[in-house]
């Protein structure tokens, strides 16, 4: 059987002088997520397939640059602000906006053909392999 752990769940018996300290921090950070977003990366057939999730990102929002071998997949979340600059009605506010990056080594790579598609609010990339060289055979000429 498995075991329920509620979130938040401290343990009695340990003691941790700087717990108030990490549940600040811990609350702070969780309120506002910073970390960016989330992805998975699997091999398939030669080629690896990242998947990011990027919810309420439009196609256009979202940019993928390849410096030699490095990959950014960053996107932009703009606020849509009106023109009086009062509460705007909200009661609370949860989401946020803002742009994010993530940076991943490509090296091994063969950056030509990766191809990237996005659909339902999940980015996949798809990137093969480099077939590695084999130096080729030959003779040297004796002088």
């Amino acid at each position: 059987m498995f075991e329920l752990t509620p979130f938040g769940y401290r343990r009695v018996a340990s003691y941790n002088p700087f717990r108030e300290l990490e549940e600040m921090s811990h609350s702070f950070w969780n309120d506002a997520d910073v970390s960016g977003f989330r992805t998975d990366i699997k091999k398939v057939d030669g080629s690896y397939v990242l998947e990011a999730e990027l919810p309420g990102f439009k196609k256009e929002d979202i940019n993928i640059d390849i410096d030699k071998d490095c990959l950014t997949i960053s996107a932009e979340r703009k606020s849509e602000e009106k023109e009086d600059k009062g509460d705007n009605g909200f009661v609370r506010r949860e989401r946020y906006y803002g742009s994010f990056s993530r940076s991943f080594n490509i090296k091994g790579i063969d950056t030509d053909a990766i191809t990237a598609e996005y659909n339902d609010g999940v980015l996949t990339l798809t990137m093969p392999e480099k077939t590695p060289e084999v130096p080729a055979a030959r003779r040297l000429e004796i002088k």
